[in-house]
């Protein structure tokens, strides 16, 4: 087994391999605006620092979000693309897994990441494993109160330390993280998530309401 996971849907740009056992080798970068430019970057550094060829590769990992439009976008294009040429399948996990997964915490606990607009992408947790509610976007202040008490692992923390007090590492995602809950979720014949974008909300753009119609005289 040879997992190569990426995840765009944070200020994070970062892949990892994965050999089933351990991770091969990662890279992460937070840049919050150039995840189309470093992300193919990445993927070739980290083959490299493996010594591996891209052909090696026996599945793709990617985090569906949710995140923003355009930098989720990139990955999940891109991990669709390299299934396709290699003929390989490609496994979405929800990225709020990735950390949660990273932090190890056995306890009730929240995952939050920056949703932008002052509001928070987030999902609570019963343990590093296990998920118990859908992930949602909501201001922080709003949700504040119900989350009392537990621990926040995540960039949205930080943030908003007003709302959530108790912050806990990680802050970013990483792939490495994202692989290794995918290896341990295919050795146990776990389901996993369509490669598909999770934005909860529309995009920023948007079509024009009531533009003016130009037509030749």
């Amino acid at each position: 087994m040879l997992l190569l996971a990426m995840d765009t849907a944070t200020p994070a740009v970062t892949v990892a391999l994965h050999d089933g056992d351990s991770v091969v080798a990662e890279s992460r970068q937070i840049d919050a605006r150039r995840h189309g430019e470093l992300l193919l970057p990445a993927v070739d550094r980290v083959l490299a620092e493996a010594g591996l060829k891209l052909d090696a590769v026996t599945g793709v990992v990617v985090g569906v979000g949710p995140g923003p439009y355009t930098g989720l976008r990139v990955g999940l294009v891109t991990a669709a693309t390299f299934s396709s040429a290699l003929g390989v399948p490609v496994h979405g996990l929800c990225t709020l897994d990735g950390l949660a997964y990273a932090s190890g915490i056995e306890e009730p606990f929240v995952v939050a990441t920056d949703a932008r607009r002052k509001e928070v992408y987030w999902a609570r947790y019963d343990n590093a494993r296990t998920r118990v509610t859908d992930a949602a976007v909501d201001r922080p202040a709003e949700i504040a109160e119900q989350l009392a008490g537990l621990p926040v692992v995540g960039a949205g923390a930080r943030l908003y330390p007003e709302a959530f007090p108790d912050a806990r590492d990680p802050e970013h995602q990483s792939a490495g993280a994202l692989a290794a809950l995918a290896a341990e979720r295919l050795a146990a014949g776990g389901d996993f998530l369509d490669p598909l974008p999770m934005y909860l909300r529309r995009p920023d753009a948007q079509v024009p309401k009531n533009y003016k119609v130009v037509t030749p005289k």
